[in-house]
């Protein structure tokens, strides 16, 4: 049987990496990418979508952005060492307490962190889709490579309209009607 290429609100999480206070300024269109991560954030809070973030080696690159900040606090933290986060320990364990054979992945840098925790991901099983307007590198070119070596290893590329929609999987709810008004625009 083959997998749905579809998000799932049951079956997904939603896993924020390394948008952090030193290292936004210097990402390619970060403004767009923290919009677009909160307004995804806003959503699966609303939905109960489990929300993951990691900072890399905080004491350098600073703690998550001031205006994803809120959102941590209802959120797992995980702090790291490794490029990829499927490499620490606790947040592995934390994924298989999960339940949940989807992750949706947003965040910085396209090429090194996003890259190479998806990859291994995708390794472990896992069905996983990159947010492209909610993902960056201090370089658009390292974005688009990236992009493209994710597609070719078997990541689906998504837009975050695209993860609400499906997420929502139907109009004509209340819930439709609510999420659509506030952060469909």
């Amino acid at each position: 049987m083959v997998k749905s290429q579809s998000v799932s609100q049951q079956e997904s999480l939603l896993l924020v990496i390394d948008i952090q206070s030193r290292l936004a300024p210097a990402i390619d269109r970060a403004r767009d990418i923290v919009h677009a991560a909160d307004r995804l954030l806003n959503v699966a809070s609303e939905l109960h979508v489990p929300c993951v973030f990691t900072e890399q080696y905080p004491q350098g690159l600073g703690t998550t952005v001031e205006q994803l900040a809120t959102h941590v606090e209802n959120a797992t933290l995980f702090e790291k060492i490794h490029f990829s986060a499927y490499r620490e320990a606790d947040f592995v364990r934390f994924l298989e307490q999960q339940k949940r054979s989807q992750v949706v992945i947003l965040g910085t840098e396209a090429h090194v962190c996003v890259l190479q925790t998806a990859l291994d991901l995708l390794a472990a099983g896992f069905q996983v889709f990159v947010v492209e307007d909610a993902v960056g590198s201090r370089r658009g070119q390292d974005k688009s490579i990236a992009l493209s070596r994710l597609t070719k290893a078997g990541a689906v590329i998504v837009s975050s309209e695209m993860v609400i929609f499906e997420w929502l999987e139907r109009a004509g709810t209340d819930v439709f009607k609510h999420i659509s008004k506030t952060y469909i625009r």
